[in-house]
């Protein structure tokens, strides 16, 4: 604590109940900002000190302050589209389809219709959707839909015949066409979208074709709105996990034109297929965005997919699919082989794994790297961990890798008990859904994120669902025994994700000589019921010393 100062503060915030998330100093009632950054904490009676003319006072009236989040995973730049039919919610193929004809409705002349978040659940008996499922609300307009995790691509004939798939062509710059089995024509179903059709080809592709929703101004409306909405949310820290090089000129224009007030690590997204001369050419990125603002470097690997459509890599068989266990996207010793020249080359890795045989992939991956570059401070990342065999758990901890997790994605309302996910693990695996509890009695470090735009990116839905793992709304738990407390899901939403992004010197805990990136809250969610933390607002945010949201509500 620091009782004298060479000049006034910058910002001084008194009469507040500051949770700093550093064991050193674990509360304070007041803080005081030089220069961007912390330079004191301690009791009210001491903030006089630090305040003279010039120096803005915020009055904490009594609520809770915290470290500003570190959104360790969170799509800013695919975000979601106002110019997309929105299909979240909708429950049946009869409510997609209402939804498409009011769209229609008020946009009559669309060369495209576009579509967003349709949940894999809404397709009746199982099956994954077709083209004949849109035609008859679509007609010769083109229809692209993206599913709500946006793993998948939906089109209708139309479409098809618009983007030039057919039974000769099922392999595409931005995804793999599904084949009827029967007659060899493509159903409209696309898998690997996010392997492919997000990679810096695929985009060019789309747009090549005349997509819209792939054009440029549409990427940069995605983009600028996510980052307001982060912001608002007290989100200071955005790592955005999957961009090719194409796109960091998105993130320079949002800077440019001042909608970057949160902090962004971008990561650049290596496809199978990657040359040396790419990752060259991520080694100079990295080294030209190294700012506190703006920094890239981390690459994302995908070893499997999704297990909804049943596309994740598991141990034994999907339940009720005979002999089908999913395939990973490289054999596993050339993913180790991979893995460890990645690392001797000095990248930290992010690894979108949620099958139980793709994340142990990922760890014997990171183990053979080890052994043969020798054990160095990577952190590398396990990115989802949906269904964790319990012989993998404490390796975690053992490699040094970190379990980035989505605590919304294991609501049961999302992934529960009747959802497909639940349904395609089977009852039995149950208890290897997001162990995040068990990880972190082990020892591994969690990083909680929300995966926007999959699911919620306000990290007060997060925490209470790592809490509680109930639905929103209230309602029966799905695997309570895994649940958090709420300091260590605060932790995890702050100080957890920024050691695992190698920003715990600068971020991640309210201590001195640390930026200045703080949130006040409406309600203490540290002290409330967990069903009332929902509808929490961050109604003051800091970054940098700098106020860039201060939206009063009552006090709860």
């Amino acid at each position: 604590m620091t009782s004298t100062t060479p000049r006034p503060a910058d910002l001084v915030l008194r009469n507040a109940r500051i949770h700093t998330v550093d064991p050193e100093l674990p509360s304070a009632e007041a803080l005081a900002v030089l220069d961007g950054r912390i330079a004191w904490l301690g009791p009210d009676t001491e903030a006089d000190s630090w305040t003279g003319e010039g120096t803005r006072v915020v009055d904490g009236r009594g609520r809770l302050v915290l470290p500003g989040f570190i959104d360790a995973h969170n799509h800013v730049r695919l975000g979601s589209d106002d110019a997309c039919v929105q299909l979240a919610g909708a429950r049946t193929l009869g409510e997609i389809h209402d939804r498409i004809r009011a769209w229609r409705a008020e946009n009559p002349g669309a060369d495209w219709i576009e579509a967003e978040a349709f949940d894999y659940s809404a397709i009746p008996g199982g099956r994954m959707p077709n083209a004949a499922d849109l035609d008859p609300v679509t007609g010769d307009t083109p229809a692209f839909v993206l599913s709500y995790d946006v793993h998948t691509a939906w089109l209708n004939t139309a479409a098809l015949r618009r983007l030039g798939v057919d039974r000769d062509r099922t392999s595409l710059p931005f995804g793999r066409a599904e084949t009827d089995p029967a007659t060899g024509e493509p159903t409209g179903f696309i898998k690997d979208f996010a392997v492919k059709g997000l990679s810096r080809d695929g985009h060019r592709a789309l747009r090549e074709l005349g997509l819209p929703w792939a054009s440029p101004d549409r990427q940069y409306g995605r983009l600028a709105k996510s980052l307001d909405d982060a912001i608002g949310f007290g989100i200071t820290t955005v790592v955005e996990p999957q961009n090719s090089l194409d796109d960091l000129e998105l993130f320079t224009r949002a800077r440019a034109e001042g909608r970057l007030r949160s902090r962004v690590v971008a990561a650049l997204f290596h496809p199978r297929g990657t040359s040396d001369a790419d990752l060259d050419d991520f080694a100079d990125a990295a080294r030209r965005f190294a700012d506190d603002r703006l920094r890239v470097g981390p690459l994302k690997l995908y070893i499997d997919d999704v297990v909804e459509p049943r596309t994740a890599a598991l141990l034994e068989p999907y339940s009720g699919c005979g002999r089908h266990r999913g395939d990973t996207f490289y054999p596993a010793h050339e993913f180790a082989e991979l893995l460890a020249k990645l690392d001797a080359r000095g990248f930290q890795c992010f690894v979108h794994a949620t099958g139980d045989r793709g994340i142990r992939t990922v760890l014997d991956a990171v183990e053979h790297a080890r052994a043969l570059n020798g054990p160095r401070d990577a952190r590398h990342q396990v990115v989802h961990v949906e269904c964790l065999d319990p012989a993998d758990t404490p390796r975690f901890a053992e490699l040094g890798v970190v379990a980035c997790m989505q605590p919304r994605h294991c609501a049961p309302e999302i992934a529960g008990p009747g959802k497909d996910w639940a349904e395609n693990i089977g009852a039995d695996r149950w208890h290897k859904a997001w162990p995040m509890r068990s990880l972190h009695e082990a020892g591994a470090v969690l990083a909680l994120s929300s995966d926007w735009n999959v699911a919620e990116m306000d990290p007060m839905a997060g925490i209470y669902t790592a809490l509680t793992r109930r639905p929103l709304d209230g309602g029966e738990p799905w695997q309570p025994g895994e649940t958090l407390d709420v300091e260590t899901a605060v932790h995890g939403y702050t100080m957890g994700s920024a050691h695992a992004n190698f920003l715990e010197d600068e971020r991640g805990s309210l201590t001195v000589g640390k930026l200045a990136d703080f949130v006040v809250l409406s309600r203490d969610i540290l002290r409330v019921r967990p069903e009332d933390i929902p509808g929490t607002k961050a109604e003051i945010v800091v970054v940098g010393g700098v106020v860039t949201a201060d939206q009063p509500t009552p006090v709860y």
